[in-house]
């Protein structure tokens, strides 16, 4: 088994077995191209059935990114959505904090920012991720990831270094994936369930200048940083399980809503997000103290309580002295709302139409100021005069983007 295993890692071949599918009981399992050869090598570590899921549905997206933004990116896949999505744009010294790389002594490369925002958006979700990146893996961008609880990586390459910092991970076990850049899927994509098996034309999507010109509010200023976030929302919930939307501001997505029944569900969590990205970047927040030797896991999970509702849980006499040397004073609700309304210039993108205003408005209490979503609900006026209230941009697509 071990040779066999070996064989598998070190060539291209037609099947990759897995040690099980989706759980331990589901066996046997493999990917298998019915023709031709697969498209990956698998250059350390043994890849799982969602593994793959994610790797697959991350480089999709990744490449798409690139081809729209002509950025290098990345993305932090959990269970068969995005939990964050990037394009390699610069990083101010504040995000630098917040991502936890203030301390790195690095060159932040492109693609190493793109993977610092990507996994930096939601750290909460993308504990223990699947990676996906549009360039070949540097040095930079290795080292980022070293630090990272995760569980595998796909790239079109890796330079040497790189491979050998990876190839160190997790004890020797961590997954490296790579995929061959010029592989192109066929146009129609089957699918088996209950022994039945679905058929569908690939689900193409092709940004350009004129893809976001049809808009339909009384301002109409959409500014290039608009394109691109407006871009990487599109792109993003391509590849997120529906209903989905996906909050975007600065090269990054920021908070995204997936797999809710309702849309106004889908918003609102998105949203709340969103909004634990920007209160990160609060003065209460950059000012924390925490004690020495806390882990990078638990630093989050405390910042995670401490701005939201059981901020009393790491407040309370007898367990703030676990995390902080100096007990923070309470994060109000009056302290959060005026820090949140200083957020401005966010992009909103939806994977189906909106059906009420009341995503808008949920919208608006997030900074958003430019959204794209399909339109043809029976309530576009409704909806389009929300968004001229607040003096919004949105531009109709005409395209859905369900996935499932």
């Amino acid at each position: 088994m071990q040779d066999k295993q070996k064989k598998q890692e070190n060539r291209k071949m037609q099947e990759y077995e897995l040690k099980y599918g989706c759980n331990p009981n589901q066996k046997p399992a493999r990917i298998f191209m019915k023709e031709g050869e697969l498209p990956i090598k698998v250059l350390n570590g043994r890849a799982g059935y969602i593994n793959f899921l994610d790797a697959f549905n991350g480089w999709q997206l990744v490449r798409e990114l690139k081809k729209a933004t002509g950025l290098p990116a990345a993305t932090s896949f959990k269970h068969v959505s995005p939990a964050g999505a990037a394009v390699g744009q610069p990083l101010s010294d504040v995000e630098k904090k917040i991502y936890w790389v203030d301390d790195m002594d690095i060159e932040f490369t492109p693609l190493a920012n793109a993977y610092i925002r990507a996994r930096g958006a939601d750290r909460m979700s993308s504990f223990g991720d699947f990676i996906s990146l549009s360039d070949v893996c540097d040095k930079s961008t290795a080292l980022v990831i070293k630090r990272e609880v995760s569980d595998g990586v796909i790239a079109p390459g890796y330079t040497d270094e790189a491979l050998e910092i990876l190839k160190a991970k997790k004890k020797g076990n961590y997954c490296v994936i790579e995929i061959d850049p010029s592989y192109e899927p066929a146009p129609i994509e089957r699918k088996d369930v209950f022994g039945i098996t679905f058929e569908q034309g690939r689900n193409e999507l092709h940004i350009d200048d004129d893809f976001f010109s049809n808009i339909v509010t009384e301002n109409k200023e959409l500014t290039e940083q608009a394109k691109i976030d407006l871009a990487i929302s599109m792109i993003t919930l391509k590849y997120t399980q529906s209903n989905s939307v996906c909050y975007v501001k600065g090269g990054q997505a920021i908070g995204i809503g997936a797999g809710q029944q309702s849309r106004i569900h889908c918003t609102r969590l998105a949203g709340s997000k969103a909004d634990n990205w920007w209160l990160r970047q609060s003065p209460q927040v950059l000012g924390l103290q925490f004690v020495d030797g806390i882990r990078r896991a638990d630093r989050d999970n405390t910042i995670d309580l401490y701005i939201g509702e059981d901020y009393m849980d790491v407040l309370a006499e007898g367990e703030w002295q676990k995390f902080f040397k100096v007990k923070p004073d309470v994060f109000t609700a009056e302290e959060k709302r005026a820090w949140l309304d200083k957020n401005t210039d966010v992009a909103l993108g939806s994977d189906a139409f909106f059906p009420f205003g009341d995503n808008i408005e949920r919208a608006h209490k997030s900074g958003v100021k430019y959204v794209a979503q399909p339109g043809g609900s029976v309530r576009d006026d409704h909806v389009i005069d929300t968004c001229n209230k607040y003096g919004m941009v949105m531009s109709f697509t005409g395209i859905r983007l369900f996935h499932h």
